[in-house]
Order: C-alpha cells, then sequence, then structure tokens
C-alpha cells in the first residue's frame, strides 16, 4: 500500500508524520480500551490475525498501480466487523510497516501519509457504526445496507486522503490521476460489501467462535 513515491517530499512530509503519529495515537487509546474489556490475550490473538491478514491483502491480492498510488482490497470493514477496531487498527499499522521493512522499504519514508489513510477511514467507519448499528445487534445479523455503508465510508475514505496527499504534494496538477485512481478504487466499493456478507455468514455458522477470543464480541452481540 503506498502513495508514489515523491508525491510528498521535503518540508511537507512533516505533516505526514504528525497525521500518522496522531492516528496511531487514537488507535493505541482503542487498544487500551479494548485491553481493559478483553484481555490481552484475546487483544493479542486478534491483532495477529489482523497484522496477518493485512500483509496478505497487501503482498498476495493483486494491488496494480493506478495514477497516484495502487488499488488494493484491504478489507478494512471485514477486519473490524470480525475482529474489533482496536486489533483492526493495530493490524493495519503493523502490516503496513512489515510490508515496508521487508517487502517495499521504497515505502517507508511515506509510512507516516500511508498509516494516515488507512486508519482515518477506519475511525470514521467505527463513529458511523455506533450510529447504524443498534446497541447489542450482532454483527453477523447485520444486512446489505448497513455493510454497504460501513465499507463505503472506508474505501470512500481512503480515496479522500490518497486525493489530499496528491493535491498537497503536487498541487492541482495531480488531478488527472487522482480521478483515475479514484474511479478505479470504485470496483473495491462494489466487492467489499459483498465479501463482507459472506465472511459474516460463515462466522453466524460457526457459532463456537463465539468462545474463543478470535473474534470481536460484538460479532455475536
Amino acid at each position: 500500500m503506498h502513495i508514489n513515491p515523491g508525491l510528498i517530499d521535503g518540508a511537507k512530509m512533516i505533516l505526514a508524520y504528525g497525521t500518522g503519529a496522531t492516528a496511531a495515537l487514537y488507535g493505541a487509546r482503542l487498544a487500551w480500551e479494548t485491553l481493559k474489556t478483553s484481555g490481552a490475550a484475546s487483544l493479542a490473538a486478534r491483532s495477529v490475525i489482523a497484522t496477518g491478514a493485512v500483509l496478505s491483502f497487501f503482498q498476495l491480492l493483486p494491488h496494480p498501480p493506478v495514477g497516484v498510488s495502487e488499488v488494493h482490497l484491504i478489507l478494512g470493514s471485514t477486519l473490524f466487523l470480525m475482529l474489533g477496531a482496536a486489533p483492526a487498527a493495530i493490524g493495519l499499522t503493523l502490516g503496513l510497516l512489515l510490508q515496508g521493512l521487508f517487502f517495499a522499504p521504497f515505502d517507508l519514508p511515506q509510512y507516516g501519509a500511508n498509516l494516515t489513510t488507512l486508519l482515518v477511514p477506519l475511525f470514521a467507519m467505527v463513529a458511523l457504526s455506533r450510529r447504524i448499528i443498534a446497541p447489542g445487534t450482532a454483527y453477523v445479523d447485520l444486512s446489505y445496507g448497513q455493510v454497504a455503508r460501513l465499507s463505503a465510508t472506508y474505501q470512500g475514505g481512503i480515496v479522500a486522503w490518497v486525493a489530499f496527499w496528491a493535491f498537497y504534494g503536487q498541487g492541482f496538477a495531480a488531478w488527472e490521476s487522482v480521478a483515475t485512481f479514484g474511479a478505479a478504487y470504485m470496483l473495491v466499493v462494489l466487492i467489499e460489501p459483498l465479501v463482507d456478507l459472506a465472511v459474516l455468514a460463515a462466522a453466524k455458522s460457526l457459532s463456537g467462535l463465539e468462545k474463543t477470543g478470535l473474534v470481536t464480541p460484538r460479532l455475536y452481540g
């Protein structure tokens, strides 16, 4: 996952460091809250699962370069619905870092910008979930409309942040590349809700997962 190297350079990178650090701190706050409610073992296990999943999404699934970035099927809403907000945030943070360290070192200078691009839409999706999902509702019982809104919020947020970094770094001259990237990402918006529903249906048939600590407690209510 990366915005093209050189899209942001010099002193402009300071903003990316600041937004990335702020997003990471908020993720740490979510992790602390989850630690108090679910315990260290469950948080650690779900975070490891999320990290492995994110690294697989980045490296194994198709990720063609389009415009100012790459088009990834990140499945952020799937991670959130199955594992919870904090493990999803940790998985995105560590998965992105591991990709940069071992597979794409040219991405490391843009780590702050890329981390912001992945985490802030996640937090927006979490906030939306509190509005559209009634307390006590099991995630396995969500409708297509609810899942689609969550997915669209996450993927739309990614497109918005990539566009921001492009215009911030290159000015209005980047508009054509941004438009191409945004149009290509619509395919992800169409696919992800269907993946979410399939995964939730599978989880509903495996109710024994509820007591393992490997999924978010909200998955089953």
